[in-house]
């Protein structure tokens, strides 16, 4: 393994532009970095575990996403650190070392993109690929304090990149800026640019909002103020999407735990949405790489070491019912969004956890974390991390969602509030 500053990269080794030199293309002169779950013609995708790098032979082909930023002119520099099998949203490595945050270096950078988060919060490179499956995007991007996307589910392809649970699984792109990040999706969203399209309203989660501490309330502001100057304050709705979401999913009721309800610090339906996407995730996982695991037994790390062998356990009850969840849900929130809807919430509960946590301490931390990253894991909608830069020095972001397909929306949206958030 080669390291350089910041831990962020695996392995290094560069990847020219597949073009001619005189070609005007929209990544010309821009650098990037990988996850070492894409595969790389030549190089053996590692999926975050030593293991797994020594019993899997080098890729005879490379993943269509990192072709098609070739092909745009962008220069590849490496390949990122992971989470091993990319089950974790913390970005700690016991194998490979934990990425240095950027901007909170005692802090944990976020899982399961940690390196390619970091290399762009490092400055390392210009934009990085990643993926998102629970949040392995949302999560980095919030806590080293930069732009990352997850699109529409099944949007951008997932050609050459090892699975973790295929429902879920989606191929993201960090940024330090708008602009660069709406380049990557002109090359990587397969849908011809939309004109730009106004928001029709920005809908405030109010009981998402919630979970956070009492610094909450600036945070709304915040994203209120850059909205009314935007669009106008009749733009802007408050919803309890909590309550919407257990009016609207019937088959949801299978995952919901009774007695929770009394609980402010946790939302039942949201709750019960992590519950089903855990399964399903499980349940996948174990179809994907199970047999892997049972035969060579790899060294995980702790936390990763008891998901893994806790998703072998999965059997295929309730997974049709995990699906009805998905089509329900989607349904559901596209209805209250309606064409041009935006959905405003946290992109995580707080600020990065200190590094070496222990998981038990951090259990309350995940249940509400996965809350808010099921709404568009399940849904399938596309969402984007905003960072609002730093508070008691650390990092805060909210995030925006819009319905299935309306990544164009959304990176329109994003771009101007950047802009309003400058001033």
């Amino acid at each position: 393994m080669e390291t350089c500053e910041y831990g962020a990269l695996i392995e290094k080794f560069t990847l020219q532009p597949i073009c001619s030199s005189s070609e005007q293309l929209p990544l010309n002169g821009l650098t990037f970095a990988v996850k070492d779950i894409f595969d790389v013609e030549g190089h053996i995708t590692g999926f975050g575990n030593p293991d797994w790098a020594k019993t899997h032979s080098a890729a005879t082909s490379t993943a269509t996403t990192v072709l098609a930023l070739l092909k745009a002119g962008a220069t590849c520099i490496g390949k990122t650190v992971m989470d091993e099998m990319a089950y974790s949203i913390n970005g700690e490595n016991v194998h490979y070392g934990t990425p240095v945050n950027p901007v909170s270096p005692d802090r944990v950078p976020g899982g399961s993109s940690s390196g390619s988060a970091v290399a762009v919060g490092a400055k390392l490179v210009d934009f990085s690929l990643g993926t998102d499956t629970g949040g392995s995007v949302r999560v980095p991007a919030s806590y080293c304090g930069i732009y990352g996307i997850r699109p529409s589910h099944g949007v951008v392809s997932t050609v050459g990149v090892t699975p973790m649970a295929q429902s879920f699984d989606t191929v993201g792109w960090f940024a330090r800026d708008p602009l660069i990040l709406k380049q990557v999706g002109r090359v990587l969203l397969q849908s011809p640019q939309m004109n730009s399209v106004r928001p029709t309203n920005i809908i405030i989660a109010e009981d998402c909002f919630k979970l956070l501490d009492s610094k909450s309330n600036q945070l709304i502001e915040v994203l209120v103020n850059s909205v009314e100057k935007l669009y106008g304050s009749h733009m802007i709705k408050y919803v309890s999407v909590g309550d919407y979401i257990e009016g609207n999913v019937p088959s949801l009721k299978k995952f919901m735990t009774p007695g929770t309800g009394n609980d402010e610090s946790y939302i039942p339906s949201l709750l019960g949405l992590s519950a089903a996407m855990r399964l399903l995730q499980r349940y996948e996982f174990k179809e994907n790489h199970g047999e892997w695991v049972s035969t060579v037994k790899p060294s995980l790390g702790p936390g990763i070491a008891e998901r893994v062998w806790e998703a072998l356990k999965a059997t295929d009850e309730n997974i049709d019912v995990c699906h009805s969840v998905k089509a329900e849900l989607r349904a559901a929130l596209t209805a209250l969004l309606g064409d041009s809807g935006i959905l405003a919430i946290p992109t995580v509960p707080g600020p990065p956890p200190k590094l070496r946590s222990e998981t038990s301490a951090l259990e309350g931390f995940r249940v509400k974390a996965f809350s808010l990253l099921s709404i568009a894991g399940v849904s399938g909608f596309c969402q984007v991390s905003i960072p609002l830069g730093m508070q008691d020095n650390l990092p805060i972001s909210v995030s925006l969602l819009g319905k299935h397909g309306s990544d164009w929306l959304l990176l329109d949206a994003v771009e101007a509030i950047h802009n309003v958030l400058k001033i």
